[in-house]
């Protein structure tokens, strides 16, 4: 859709633009005041005088007014000097003379001879007298326009930031404030998993509760927590569980509504927080995103956008360190950015606290799934632990978004209720994209997709460390021609072994290229793309190198323009990168030569259905040597469901 259709209403129409307005209104003063104005020189005369100033030729046109008696006489361009003397550029463009008279008819009986004697050649015209309502409309009704004009935009101004008292207004807080007894208030029955992060708020919840218990011993509690975590993994609804326990008011904005156009709006705003804070103690303020006006000071300042921000960020952190110590007022806070934040906010007395909210285990996915499939219609088909098993890395929005896709596919095809198939097809929705349907191989570009994919399904399964595989597909999805998914173990800590089990698999797809293609292509980019990187992280960051032992070149300096290491170290590097690469490129080709007919059976397969399971590699290679907590729940799962519906979440290759 171009530009122009997007203008356009629902009716076709153009759609109507504010701007538009102010231009017109603008257009309209601009008409008014310069026909209001007349800057022409105009002087009083004798009725003879006009006479006189007529019969010699100097008349350009007459305009007279018989209600009141008068006329006025325009002069002549060539004779201005003669009436006014003075040259035409001090007297305007149409300087006039007013002459009062006593009879129209005598006046127009003169003028008639005039023109008969050809010293007069504009003739004589009318004009009737102005009411003084008129014009009294007439002198005031620019200003009066204007005024409307300037009350109108201060009041959109007013409104665009939230305040009922127009422009004025700006410097009040915009934070919405949940009182005590609203009754759609969240608890900790609302949140599901995220136990660790709930016990150590509990404290919060207590010390707002029963104060006196804390006070009396000499305690202090934290004056501020701040919630750490990746996105989607409910830092919000937990800090609004910790207000609905405590029943206490809860006031919630975000980082970005203390930023403004005007210059220190958003210190005013901190200010008055606080102090709808205080009349409200005991309560909690929750600064959603606080990365936007916390994040780290510049060491050399410049006269900018930066100066607003950094004098909120200034008022917030002497605002967090005056209030009283058992005021009753904790500051919480949410970020998934903690390493770009400001120092001083960090430090004992503001935010003493870091709460890290991490994704779910399997555990909490299975909680979370309770929660969020409630309000959903299930049949007896669902198994709420089968799908949190196959969300690992999944965050509790992400496990949302995955309930609601699978209950519009149920919808969309017509089903009274969701089945398991739905939540499995929804997974994969989610994370390969749709199917393209409409998009069609040849016959050529298929094969060499199916023997990319039966690279990586081969490879992973006779190496220790690679993750289980679950599906391997040719069916283009999303922007992906193919893809193997699998179901990764969820590690704590992940040794070099397995770092390069999993970069050897990666590149089991360009090695059965080049060995039974005998030519490479593009679909390789995404895996080249991850063993890059990893291999950079685990020689630069993890001191995984037998060059570079036990050394970490990681900066976590915002500001700083430079490597932390040499130009030499930087060669080496990458002379270790590609070693490591190589090596594990090599052992992949290796191990596709030893299983070559495996591999092409798989292939062959994988072209006949474009999609096949882990029971049919099982078929081609025998079970897996080394059979992990993850191949075990993957065989229960293949025996309860003989139709092969396991889907996997994690996607390990996408090309």
């Amino acid at each position: 859709m171009n530009e122009n259709n997007r203008e356009k209403g629902k009716n076709g129409m153009p759609s109507f633009n504010l701007t538009w307005l102010y231009i017109i209104i603008l257009i309209i003063l601009g008409i008014f005041w310069f026909a209001g104005s007349d800057d022409s020189a105009s002087k009083s005369a004798t009725y003879t005088e006009f006479k006189s100033y007529v019969e010699k030729g100097y008349a350009n046109k007459i305009v007279a007014n018989k209600d009141e008696g008068m006329l006025k006489m325009y002069v002549t361009t060539e004779h201005i000097r003669d009436v006014f003397k003075t040259d035409a550029k001090n007297t305007g463009l149409q300087p006039y003379i007013t002459v009062q008279f006593g009879s129209i008819d005598k006046l127009e009986e003169f003028l008639d001879a005039q023109e008969e004697a050809g010293h007069l050649k504009g003739g004589i015209s009318y004009e009737r007298a102005s009411g003084i309502w008129q014009s009294i409309l007439f002198n005031l009704g620019p200003l009066i326009l204007f005024l409307f004009l300037m009350s109108f935009m201060f009041r959109r101004m007013g409104s665009g930031m939230g305040g009922s008292a127009g422009i004025f207004n700006v410097g009040r807080s915009k934070a919405k404030l949940v009182d005590k007894d609203d009754k759609n208030k969240i608890t900790f029955k609302d949140v599901a998993g995220q136990e660790g992060a709930k016990e150590e708020v509990q404290e919060i919840v207590d010390f707002l509760k029963n104060p006196e218990k804390y006070t009396e011993l000499g305690g202090k509690i934290p004056k501020g927590a701040l919630l750490v975590g990746p996105p989607g993994t409910g830092k919000t609804l937990l800090a609004k569980a910790v207000a609905g326990e405590a029943d206490v008011p809860f006031f919630s904005l975000s980082g970005s509504d203390f930023v403004e156009m005007f210059v220190g709006v958003g210190a005013s705003r901190v200010r008055d927080l606080f102090r709808q804070a205080k009349e409200k103690s005991p309560c909690i303020i929750f600064i959603d995103e606080i990365d936007a006006i916390g994040r780290a000071r510049s060491k050399n300042t410049q006269m900018g956008g930066n100066d607003e921000r950094e004098s909120t960020l200034n008022q917030l952190l002497t605002e967090m360190d005056g209030f009283g110590t058992n005021s009753g007022v904790i500051i919480m806070a949410a970020t998934n950015r903690v390493d770009i934040l400001d120092k001083a906010l960090l430090r004992a007395g503001r935010f003493d606290r870091q709460i890290h909210v991490d994704l779910p285990d399997l555990n909490e996915r299975k909680d979370i799934f309770g929660v969020h499939l409630r309000p959903i219609k299930l049949d007896n088909t669902v198994d709420v632990e089968m799908l949190a098993r196959q969300t690992p890395g999944f965050s509790g929005a992400d496990i949302a978004n995955v309930c609601n896709e699978a209950a519009l596919i149920a919808a969309r095809h017509g089903k009274s209720y969701v089945g398991k198939q739905d939540f499995l097809d929804a997974v994969d929705r989610i994370i390969g994209g749709l199917e393209k349907k409409t998009k069609v191989l040849t016959t050529e570009e298929k094969k060499s997709i199916a023997l990319h994919e039966a690279g990586h399904a081969t490879i992973s399964w006779f190496l220790e460390y690679a993750n289980p595989l679950v599906k391997v597909t040719i069916v283009p999805r999303g922007r992906a021609l193919g893809a193997a998914w699998y179901m990764p173990e969820e590690r704590q800590i992940t040794t070099k072994e397995q770092m390069l089990d999993e970069m050897c698999a990666t590149l089991g797809g360009r090695a059965a290229e080049e060995l039974f293609i005998g030519r490479i292509s593009t679909g390789a980019m995404n895996d080249l793309e991850r063993v890059t990187k990893q291999a950079y992280g685990m020689i630069a960051y993890a001191g995984m190198s037998e060059r570079l032992p036990n050394l970490c070149y990681y900066n976590n300096e915002e500001y700083s323009f430079s490597k932390p290491y040499s130009e030499a170290t930087a060669q080496l590097i990458d002379e270790e990168v590609k070693k490591m690469i190589a090596g594990q490129y090599e052992r992949a080709k290796e191990l596709l030569e030893e299983h070559k007919e495996g591999h092409a059976a798989l292939a062959q397969l994988l072209i006949e259905r474009e999609v096949i399971y882990a029971e049919d590699v099982e078929n081609i290679f025998g079970k897996r040597l080394w059979a992990s907590r993850s191949e075990e729940i993957l065989d229960k799962d293949v025996q309860e469901s003989p139709t092969s519906e396991l889907k996997n979440i994690e996607d390990k290759s996408k090309e």
